[in-house]
């Protein structure tokens, strides 16, 4: 089968392919939004931010919570996914905030919306900057997750 996995110089928040694309990120379980990869989505596009504070808020009534991912469309072509797969913000006791069991759940949904929309997936290297997760742990991740279900994934490494 071919290696449905690219890793090109670029930015995830500007996706390199022709058709429907969901820019995949991952996000903080306690409202945070202001360092890192979110920072070139809020440059782009006001929705993704917007949408992420406003789920936060509403949480006692929705599904935000760890494995959970929400979709924003930005433009006809290009959603965002708001995947939460980090407990809080800071390394501590308990290790980096990453929790790559909830990426792992993110990842099953953003696969079944791909599908359906027949979209191809961006990233950055999610879950290795401030989420403090490995790369080796998360790179099985995805392409058990994505590219073994046919969804081709493009992972951007930023200069």
């Amino acid at each position: 089968m071919e290696d449905r996995l690219r890793f090109i110089r670029g930015d995830a928040s500007s996706p390199q392919a022709a058709g429907p694309k969901i820019i995949a990120h991952v996000c903080n379980d306690l409202g945070g939004w202001g360092k890192g990869f979110v920072l070139a989505l809020s440059k782009r596009w006001s929705e993704p931010e917007a949408a992420y504070r406003a789920w936060h808020r509403g949480r006692a009534g929705n599904d935000f919570g760890l494995g959970a991912v929400q979709l924003v469309q930005v433009r006809p072509d290009v959603r965002v996914a708001n995947m939460i797969g980090q407990h809080g913000m800071r390394t501590g006791s308990a290790g980096p905030p990453i929790r790559y069991e909830a990426v792992e759940r993110c990842l099953a949904l953003v696969a079944d919306r791909a599908a359906e929309l027949g979209a191809s997936v961006h990233m950055p290297r999610i879950g290795c900057g401030l989420a403090g997760g490995k790369w080796s742990r998360i790179e099985p991740l995805i392409r058990d997750g994505l590219c073994a279900k046919g969804i081709p994934v493009t992972v951007y490494d930023f200069d």
